[in-house]
Parts: C-alpha cells; structure tokens; sequence
C-alpha cells in the first residue's frame, strides 16, 4: 500500500485546482503542462505562471505534441530551475528527461514531478478529426476498463513501463472506475509529501499497481509480441532493414522529434553526406541504378546505434513518418535486445552511467576466450 490523497473531484479537475493552488499560492512559480492553443484541440507544452493563464490548462489532455521530457531539458540546457515549477510528463517523458539529464542537457532540480498511470497518448492525425471529442471520450472509457485503445499510438499499445518512474507524485488512471468522481494522487517521495499538503483532500492508503494495471499489463505485452512480428519481413539481417525502410522519404522527421537525438549539429543532416555526384557514373555502372534520396537506411543504422540503448519508446517517430514506417516498433525490438546485454534500462536511475560512456571489463568476456 501507498501513501496516497484522496480529492472529491473529477481527476483532471482535482489535478488542475492542485496546481492552481500551487501556483496562487506562489509555492510554485510555474507549471510546465499541456495547454488548449485555439479550438480546434490543438496543444503546446507550456511553462505557465500566470495564474489566469492556467485556466487553458489541459493537465491530462492524451496528445504528445512532442516528447515533453525533450523540451523540459531545453529549458535547463544552461543551468537549473532558479525557482519551483511544478512538470507533468508521461512515463516515458520522466525517462526521456532522465536519458538526457545525464548527458548534460538538462537538470532535475527544483522540479516537483508529476504523471500518471498512463494510458497511452492519441495518434497526431486524430487532433483534426471532426469527432475529436468523441474520440478523447471513448479514449477516457477505455483508460478505466484497462483496455488498450486502437486510436493510441502503437508504441503506446505494446508499452508495458506505463507505472511512472522517479515521478514525485502519480495520478491514478488506468482501471480507475471513478475517474469522474475522484481524483486520487499517489506521493511517491517526500518532496511530494510535502507539496501535496496543498491538496484540498483526506489522507489514505491504496495499492497503485492493481490487478486491472498487471492486466493491462499483460494485454500489452502479448500485442507488442504480435506488433513485432508484423514488422518481419521474412527475411533476416540486412534484407529485413531494407524491406522495412525501403518507403523511407529521407525527411529526418523521425530524429528531430526523437528526445534521444539531441545534436544541435548532426552528421545526417549535413552535407558531408549528400550523394557525391561524382561517384554517380560508377555506382550505376555497378548497381544498375540508384534510389534517390541515397543513404536511408544509412541513416536509420546510424540512429540505432546511437540512441538504441536508450530508446524509451514513446512513439513520437512512428508518429510523425510521412510514409507510415513502423519505426518506434523497430526501435524498440532493437533497442530492448541492446538493453538486455547491457542489463540498462532507460530512465530507471539518474545516477546510472550511459552503457556506451563506459566500459566494464567483464563485458562481452567471451569474445576474447574464443
């Protein structure tokens, strides 16, 4: 059982007085959250500390316009939070912040963290849809029967890290019944503790991971089983890359939203790697012909081995790809094997070394046996 407040409110609206109070109260000098741009649902991470400002606040709206563990960094890219500011990340958001606090591109001080079990965030494409309310309710009601709702992200679907790691406190969501009645926080640390004093609620004990969160779970577990062998192409190694990557436009869409490519300068992007138009006649001589744009699949090696370590598959490259490149799936599957080697997993631990910062002897001892 946990220490955990209990508000006699809808969730959302609990969360937002919270905060609110927080901020009128000046305990808090600002809160970095979501927030409605205009009327068409469209919304925009934004770091509010005018009161009356707030009221646009949408604390659990379910869009990523971009991974919120990215663009909190660039506010503490030059130093820390001089004052508190209170941040509400998704689960793979916290770890993607981790991911890049120990690269020194961001600071964890003075931030009172805050997330939630999480179901899983809409597809872009649905902020246009005429139905877009329908669709967010339809999403809510899924979130309390801990079910895995088709419009998520696919990452989102198969992600099993959905209970928040290294967040202060922890908004109960998913298989919550009551989410239109109550708002229930779990504290998570002392810093949580002592803000949620603040919290117009009782003081209670409940147990965050229930048995509807371990089905929910389990549901996720065998879909990211099936979603992986969706990406086979019967072919192993080299020749399944190239049949996956084979639509790729070139766009870069996928590393610039990616929270792990972080390169203000990136090779990718620059010149160096543009197709020498010198080497031209001889490469057709020899191949017969050429794709154009060259280097794609290039490109898509060189970001796995970069970032594969610490992908923390929030889903963000799948989500922008022009052509519908399962991405994030292919990251994933990569990804988690790199991490099982090198027994890591992203986000868990600020203190943690990055595997390819350092090196331990006893790794990959056999190699050198043989």
């Amino acid at each position: 059982m946990a220490k955990a407040v209990k508000i006699k409110k809808k969730t959302e609206e609990g969360l937002h007085d919270f905060l609110k109070s927080l901020l009128d109260k000046e305990i808090i000098k600002g809160v970095f959250i979501l927030k409605k741009m205009d009327k068409t649902g469209a919304v925009s991470y934004s770091l509010i500390t005018d009161p009356e400002e707030f009221k646009k606040a949408v604390p659990l709206y379910p869009y990523m316009p971009v991974n919120a563990g990215k663009a909190l960094a660039n506010f503490t890219l030059l130093g820390k939070a001089e004052q508190p500011i209170a941040a509400i990340l998704r689960p793979c958001e916290i770890r993607a912040f981790v991911e890049l606090v120990k690269r020194t591109q961001g600071d964890f001080e003075n931030f009172l963290i805050i997330s939630l079990t999480c179901g899983g965030v809409l597809t872009l494409k649905t902020i246009s849809e005429p139905d877009q309310d329908k669709l967010i309710s339809q999403y809510w009601e899924s979130v309390k029967k801990a079910e895995v709702f088709e419009h998520t992200r696919e990452a989102c679907q198969f992600c099993e890290h959905f209970l928040p790691l290294n967040a202060d406190i922890t908004v109960a969501a998913v298989g919550k019944k009551d989410l239109d009645e109550e708002c229930l926080l779990f504290l998570n640390t002392p810093k949580g503790e002592k803000f949620a004093q603040e919290a117009s609620g009782s003081s209670v004990s409940e147990e965050i991971e229930t048995e509807k969160v371990q089905q929910l779970k389990k549901k996720r577990e065998e879909l990211k089983e099936k979603y992986v062998q969706q990406t086979e192409t019967g072919e192993t190694g080299m020749k399944s890359l190239v049949n996956v990557f084979a639509p790729c436009l070139g766009c870069h869409g996928c590393s610039h939203v990616c929270p792990i490519c972080y390169c203000t300068l990136c090779e990718f992007d620059s010149k160096t790697l543009q197709y020498n138009a010198d080497g031209l006649s001889s490469d057709l001589k020899r191949k017969g012909g050429l794709k154009v744009p060259s280097g794609n699949l290039l490109f898509h090696l060189g970001r796995m081995t970069h970032m594969a370590v610490s992908c923390i598959s929030c889903g963000m490259c799948s989500d922008v790809c022009p052509v519908n490149i399962p991405v994030a799936t292919v990251f994933s599957k990569a990804g988690k094997s790199l991490q099982k080697v090198f027994d890591y997993f992203p986000g868990k631990d600020a203190e943690e070394p990055v595997p390819g910062g350092t090196y331990k002897e006893e790794e990959f001892a056999e190699i050198g046996e043989q």
